[in-house]
Order: structure tokens, then C-alpha cells, then sequence
């Protein structure tokens, strides 16, 4: 029979459909078909091409029959009713348009038509189609009347998916759905996205309906009630205003502030409600009443309950708090006798509580408090406790500062706040900007009493030694007023521009290094000082404290898990190198994560990992740390050094030639022959040049006594280099160090393999006195290191060592460098060679 091709849409049984012919091949198809049975093969094209040819045809197809026709210019209009699903066995070209041999495709109809599932479906789609019907306008009558007349679901089917809005492709699978109980589920899918279709945009649409239908009814409300207020002299502005007055009204402010929110008052009512100065005020105001000027937390500080709260949050640092105990311990003998002198006086003065001030400094204002008279109990201990030295807790990253000031505050009982100052570079983060300035905002210290919500919160400030300074202004300037307790009563803010009253404030600063630290501020503060931890505590730490929270944090909590203690020394000599534990921790986590992801994958993982399963999970090790020496030898000579990450040991090398000729490079000491005499390499900084040159000079002019043989003397050329040569280093504690290494070099004596040294040296050989010895002596312990050579002005020093490492190590104070080559040099076995001349 002929082919009808059909462009963008398909045609089902049972159903009739317009269409409109226009292509040549196309109109020959129709004539041919109303010669003989009006019979057509309607079957849609894959694409939209004019020239429709066997390619883009379908195979499966509707036998429709023409109805009605109506011819006109540009073609034909006709009425096709769909009859049966056939399926094109072969498509061919004859007489100019295609025909195909086709074949009747029957229905897969259920056997049992009552079947509950069957029916249950059919009822669902006549149902939904129904809705979607209602919902696309139709009158319900019209819809149910239409789809009560066709009672055979697979005709049911055909004339729900005609009608749906679908794409040829979904369509096309539809009419070749031949079994109808799949046919009627896959309708059913489409009907329900339509009516969720549907759904969503009449939800869209009553929604726009409804916000423009509100915003015109707020727009008449509103020019209503400007009017009302208008006439009755009342608006938004006054209301607020009122409120904001109310609860300024409320709070307890001294003279000054309540002189200035009275005039900010004043200017806000004058102002107009939109106008930029409005707005400033009002954000002005609000900060001054959100602010706590009178707001205190209770103090109920029991020395026992603080003590086992630092033990329980804290493990060693023993030093530090014996310093916080004490320092707490101080503030409530101090809070308890003057709130007993309230209860027996019934007032005290609060000058009583003011700091003690130099009365060589009378310009110093002494500030409104101490012309009033405290009965407040509450405010007294308040004030008492606050009064006092400002710690200042100085270490290496990660040995517990910034968790030792929030034992404190939980200590206490008061609020805890954190400022970091890391990288401020200027004035106002501390004191804020001037209301001048476009969105100007308080400083740091205000920001931060706003957030703890009270006046006497403890408030830590990170990282004090990472100030900067720049153009705009010196923070650690700023920072004067706030820490100095004369002063501190009436800190005023560049945004305020009223005193506030930090006296009640309990400040504690942290910093890494104190050389770094502005001396006008370090002398406000007191230090105490945090060292790094021994691998001991360290494996302690990580047992208490790290595993159990990594384990918890990876989901491995109630696994059973275990790490063994040689595991986790594993993780702290080969993969952290550092004073404190926050890299040991982010290792246990890197581990614990590893095994959480082998779990969850269904693998075997041991309950008790050891250091073998380290190294499989973490790979090898990362850190390699310097090591004493395997045998004495010439010219090299074991120092020590300290870093911020902690103590370590390094090596001094030391070569001397002899030479003829003239030649000078940067770095180079020429002699008084010409002859170069020193050479520096390795990145040494100013400082350690000099104790280099220093050291040279002493074993040249004391060749003699040292044992240095006369042909190392005159024209010879001294090589001095500190391997790692791409990092930077300087100070002047490797003097004794430079000074062992080049006399055992020119005098042909080995140094001792084990001993290490530290100490500045002096142009007449005296040895001074040096810092960090704890860590540098810790890193010494941690490379194999059995001896210990310090200045004897830092024997003091050395109980700050934990004992067990004490134990191990013997220290030897020394005041001289011939003291010091005593102990390191040992005699050789044969005696020095003669130095080859060298051109």
C-alpha cells in the first residue's frame, strides 16, 4: 500500500488526525490511495527531511484510512483514521512515491483481563488521564465522556498517548509497545511528569500572581499609612528610635558615653529616614547598645577544680602550670579579702582596685572610677581578678598555648575569646576606624567584647609576634593601651570615640617568638615559656589525647582499633619534626583515615597496627633528621641550633690549604701577605660570620697553646662551611662550634663523635651565655647525642631539660674555649701532616 510519511508526529489506532500534504511524492501516495481502498501506511520519519526515502523511515506504522480531503494551492488538507499497527516488511519507490509491503502487528493483550494488577493499573491511568485532562482546561464532563467511550484498554492506551504532548522518538516507542499492560505503565509514566508538569507551573504561577498581588497591596498600605503618619507626626523612624533610646536608657553608661549616644540621639531624629548619616548613626548606636558594659559572668574559681582541669586538657608542660596555678591562685586570695572588706564595710573605694601607678607619671588620668564607691560584691571580685600580670605564653607551634588559655577561662567560669593578630598591619585593627571613614567598623578588642557578651571575659590575643608595621600605623603601639592595666580602664575606640573599661578583662597573649615582639609591649607582659615536648610525652600525648580523637573523628571508635606505642614512635621520628604535636596528629588522622577506607571496602585490618603498618599506610619516611656522627673525626665539629619548630643538631666543616697568589671574593677575609685567609659558605648570616672570624682570629693568635703546628700558619686559606646549604643561618651560639672545628682541623686533632656543643665565643676565647638550651639540648638527645657542652652561664638552665633526658646525657659548663677543645678534641693517633703548597 502507499507510504504516508508523517513529519513530527505519530498516528495511533483508533484515532483521527489533520494532516497536511504538500510533498510531490507525497500527494502521489494520496491519489494512488483514493483510486482503489483509500488505504494508507502512515509511519513517521526519524527526522525532519523533505525527501523521505527508506532510510528515515520507521519500520512499525499505522494502516490508516483517508476521510475527508480538501485540495488547494500548495496541497491537501485530508482527515487520516488510524486502523490497525502493521510493521513495513519492505519499503520500495514505484510510480514516483514509496510504497511498502506490510504486515497487521497484534496485541499482546493479558490473558486474564480481570487480573487484580491489571486492572488496578487501568483504573490508576483512566484516573490520572482524567486530572490531566481537568487540569489542561477541559470541562470534566467532556473528559470523562470521552474516555468512558473507549472500554478496551489497549484503545485506551492509543487515544491517552495521541494526545499527550510527547516527542516522535517517545511516541514512536509507544506505538511500538505491542503488549498493552506495558503500554498502558509506560502511558501512565508520562501522564503523571505532566501533571507534575502542571502542578509546578500553576504553583509558579500563583505564586507570581500572589507576590505582585502583595507588593501592590504593601505599595497602597504603605502610601496609606504615610499619610496616617504624616498626620499624626508618628513613622517607622520614630518607633525605632524609640526602641533604640529605650534600650540605651537601660544600660549603665559612664558620663562620656552617655553624653555622646544623647547627642547621636538627638542628630538621628533630625536626620531623614533614607539618608546616608541616618544609617551611620543608627549602626553607631546599635554597636554602643549590643556592647557589655555592665554584664559579668560569675567567677567561682576552686584551685582544685582548676588544676584537674589543666590535667585533664593537658598533658606534662608541669612548668607552665605551676605558673597558671599560681597566677590564678593569686587573683582569688585577692577577689575573697577584698569582697570580705565589702561585707564588713559595706563599700570599698574603687581606687582600691585601680593598678599601682608610677608617681612619676602624674599625667596619667586616673579615671572616673575612683571617685565612686563599690557595694557590689560581684563587681569587686570581678575587678580583683582581673588585676594583675598579663601572660604572655611563648613556644613553638603546637605545644598547647591557645589550649591552655581556654582551660583557663573554662577554669573560671568565664567567657573565652580569640583574636588573632597574625599579619595586622595597622593601627586601626586594634582601635578601629574613625566614623568618618566609609564603612568604618570597631577595632579587633571591641569586636571581640561584643562577641564574648561580657566584661570580664578571658580574651587571648594569638600571635602577638606576627604584628606588622607599615604606613598606617604600628598595631603593637595600639596594642600598649590595652595591655597596661593604668590605662587599660579607659581604652577608647576610633569608632566609639567613648572609654570603655577592659580593667576586668583577663588578657593573654601567645606568641611564637619573643625576639620578634616590640620591647615597649613585651615589657608589659610576662612570659612563660612553653618547650617543645620529649618524644616521650609526645607518644603520651598521642595515646591520651590524639589517637582517641582522630579515631572518633574517622568513624573508628567503636572498631576497637588499636595503634602500638612503637607504631606511633614511628610516626614521630620519621614523619613529623617539630616541638609540638599538630603534625603528629594530622599523621594518626592520615592514618586512621587509610584504615577507615580499608573497612569500608570490605578489607581485613589487624586491631592492633604496628610500625611495619605504618610505613605500608604512610609510605616512607619523610623526615631525616641529622644523626651523630658514626667516628671522630678532623675538622668537623657537632653544633646546635634552635628553631621555632625546635632543636636540632648541625655540623661545622672545617678545611685549610696553603697557597700562593693574590685573590679576594665577597665573603673572603684577606690577610696581610694578600693571601686569602676565610672562606664562608653554607648561608651564613652577619651574626655567625663575625663568631666565624672571631673564631679564626683566636686560633691563629693562639697557635701555640693549642697545638697547631707552624707550617698551618701564614699563607693559608680556611674553608668554613655549615652543610644544608639552601637554608639560611645565623646567630651567634655555633661560635664554639666554628672554633672547635677549624683547631681540629689545624691541628690535625679529631673531634669526639658524640659530643655536641653550643655557646658564643669571644675574641679572648671567653664562652657566653645562650638561648634555647632546652630545645637544642632535646634535639641533641633525639640524634644520638651523649655529651653536652654549655656555657657555664646557662647551667641554670639546665633543669628546665625533663629528668629522663638528664639522665641520659652529661652536661659539662665551660667558661673558656680551651675548656671546651679539652673535652671535644681527642689526641691522634699519628701526628698532623705538612699542608702541599697550592698555586
Amino acid at each position: 500500500m502507499p507510504v504516508l510519511p508523517l513529519r513530527g508526529t505519530v498516528i495511533f489506532p483508533g484515532l483521527t488526525a489533520p494532516i497536511a500534504a504538500g510533498r510531490p511524492g507525497t500527494l502521489r501516495a494520496i491519489e494512488s490511495a483514493l483510486k482503489k481502498d483509500r488505504l494508507v501506511f502512515a509511519v513517521a520519519q526519524r527526522d525532519n527531511s523533505d525527501e523521505p526515502t527508506a532510510d528515515i523511515l520507521y519500520s512499525m506504522g499505522v494502516i490508516a484510512k483517508i476521510g475527508q480531503i480538501q485540495r488547494g494551492l500548495g496541497g491537501v488538507q485530508l482527515l487520516l483514521q488510524g486502523e490497525q499497527r502493521a510493521t513495513a516488511l519492505q519499503y520500495t519507490t514505484t510510480e514516483g512515491f514509496l510504497a511498502a509491503v506490510v504486515m497487521p502487528a497484534e496485541e499482546m493483550v493479558p490473558i486474564d483481563g480481570n487480573d487484580p494488577a491489571f486492572v488496578a493499573l487501568e483504573k490508576e491511568t483512566r484516573e490520572r488521564a482524567a486530572d490531566l485532562g481537568e487540569r489542561r482546561g477541559l470541562p470534566e464532563e467532556v473528559v470523562h465522556q470521552v474516555l468512558e467511550s473507549v472500554t478496551d484498554p489497549g484503545r485506551f492506551a492509543d487515544l491517552v498517548a495521541g494526545y499527550i504532548d510527547l516527542p516522535v522518538p517517545e511516541k514512536q516507542g509507544l506505538l511500538e509497545t505491542l503488549s498493552v499492560e506495558e503500554r498502558l505503565r509506560r502511558v501512565l509514566v508520562h501522564i503523571q511528569r505532566h501533571v507534575g508538569l502542571l502542578e509546578a507551573q500553576e504553583e509558579i504561577k500563583s505564586q507570581v500572581q500572589e507576590e505582585l498581588g502583595e507588593r501592590q497591596r504593601e505599595m497602597y498600605l504603605r502610601e496609606q499609612l504615610k499619610t496616617i503618619q504624616k498626620e499624626l507626626g508618628d513613622d517607622d523612624q520614630a518607633k525605632e528610635i524609640v526602641e533604640l533610646r529605650e534600650k540605651l536608657t537601660k544600660l549603665e553608661l559612664p558620663k562620656e558615653a552617655r553624653a555622646e549616644v544623647e547627642r547621636e540621639l538627638g542628630r538621628l531624629e533630625r536626620a531623614g529616614r533614607e539618608s546616608m548619616e541616618a544609617q551611620v548613626i543608627r549602626t553607631y548606636l546599635e554597636w554602643i547598645a549590643e556592647l557589655p558594659w555592665n554584664e559579668r559572668s560569675d567567677d567561682h574559681l576552686d584551685l582544685r577544680n582548676a588544676t584537674e582541669v589543666l590535667e585533664e586538657d593537658h598533658y606534662g608542660l608541669k612548668d607552665v602550670k605551676d605558673r597558671v596555678l599560681e597566677f590564678l591562685a593569686v587573683r582569688q586570695l585577692r577577689a575573697e579579702q577584698l569582697a570580705h572588706e565589702v561585707e564588713e564595710v559595706g563599700e570599698l573605694p574603687a581606687s582600691k582596685l585601680q593598678p599601682v601607678r608610677d608617681e612619676a607619671t602624674p599625667a596619667l588620668k586616673i579615671g572616673e572610677l575612683e571617685d565612686r564607691s563599690i557595694t557590689d560584691s560581684k563587681e569587686v571580685k570581678s575587678r580583683a581578678m582581673a588585676k594583675g600580670p598579663i601572660l604572655l605564653f611563648v613556644g613553638p607551634p603546637g605545644v598547647g598555648k591557645t589550649s591552655i588559655a581556654k582551660s583557663v577561662a573554662r577554669a573560671l567560669g568565664r567567657e573565652y575569646v580569640r583574636v588573632s593578630l597574625g599579619g595586622a598591619r595597622d593601627e586601626a585593627d586594634i582601635r578601629g576606624h574613625r566614623r568618618t571613614y566609609v564603612g568604618a567598623m570597631p577595632g579587633r578588642i571591641i569586636q571581640g567584647m561584643k562577641q564574648a557578651g561580657t566584661k570580664n571575659p578571658v580574651f587571648l590575643l594569638d600571635e602577638v609576634d606576627k604584628l606588622g608595621v607599615s604606613f598606617q600605623g604600628d598595631p603593637a603601639s595600639a596594642l600598649l593601651e590595652v595591655l597596661d592595666p593604668a590605662q587599660n580602664d579607659t581604652f577608647t575606640d576610633h569608632y566609639l570615640g567613648v572609654p570603655f573599661d577592659l580593667s576586668e578583662v583577663i588578657f593573654i597573649a601567645t606568641a611564637n617568638l619573643q625576639q620578634t615582639i616590640p620591647g615597649p609591649l613585651l615589657d608589659r607582659m610576662e612570659v612563660v615559656e612553653f618547650a617543645g615536648y620529649t618524644e616521650r610525652e609526645k607518644l603520651q600525648i598521642a595515646k591520651k589525647y590524639l589517637l582517641p580523637r582522630q579515631l572518633e573523628e574517622s568513624g573508628l571508635a567503636d572498631k576497637k582499633i588499636e595503634i602500638s606505642d612503637e607504631a606511633i614512635a614511628s610516626i614521630i621520628s620519621g614523619h613529623t619534626r617539630e616541638s609540638g604535636v599538630r603534625q603528629l596528629e594530622r599523621q594518626i588522622g592520615a592514618v586512621a583515615r587509610k584504615v577507615a577506607r580499608k573497612i569500608a571496602g570490605g578489607e581485613t585490618v589487624p586491631e592492633k597496627i604496628e610500625a611495619d603498618e605504618v610505613r605500608e599506610l604512610l609510605g616512607r619516611p619523610k623526615v631525616h633528621p641529622e644523626h651523630a656522627k658514626e667516628e671522630n673525626e678532623i675538622g668537623i665539629a657537632t653544633g646546635m641550633y634552635y628553631t621555632p619548630m625546635g632543636g636540632d643538631i648541625m655540623f661545622v666543616e672545617a678545611s685549610i690549604r696553603r697557597f700562593y697568589g693574590n685573590r679576594a671574593n665577597d665573603g673572603e677575609q684577606v690577610g696581610p701577605s694578600g693571601a686569602v685567609s676565610l672562606i664562608l659558605t653554607g648561608q651564613l648570616g652577619d651574626v655567625m660570620k663575625e663568631s666565624a672570624r672571631a673564631a679564626f682570629t683566636y686560633a691563629t693568635n693562639n697557635a701555640s697553646e693549642l697545638g697547631i703546628p707552624r707550617d698551618r700558619l701564614g699563607a693559608i686559606e680556611a674553608h668554613i662551611h655549615v652543610p644544608a646549604g639552601a637554608i639560611p643561618k645565623d646567630g651567634p651560639s655555633a661560635g664554639i662550634a666554628i672554633a672547635t672545628a677549624l683547631v681540629s682541623e689545624m691541628s690535625g686533632r679529631p673531634v669526639r663523635r658524640d659530643v655536641a656543643m653550643t655557646g658564643e665565643i669571644t675574641l679572648r676565647g671567653r664562652v657566653l651565655p645562650i638561648g634555647g638550651l632546652k630545645e637544642k639540648v632535646l634535639g641533641a638527645h633525639r640524634a644520638g647525642i651523649t655529651t653536652v657542652i654549655i656555657p657555664k652561664a646557662n647551667e641554670a638552665d639546665v633543669e628546665d631539660v625533663p629528668e629522663e633526658v638528664r639522665e641520659l646525657l652529661t652536661f659539662h659548663p665551660v667558661e673558656t674555649l680551651n675548656q671546651v677543645l679539652d673535652i671535644a678534641l681527642v689526641q691522634p693517633e699519628e701526628p698532623a701532616q705538612p699542608l702541599e703548597a697550592v698555586a
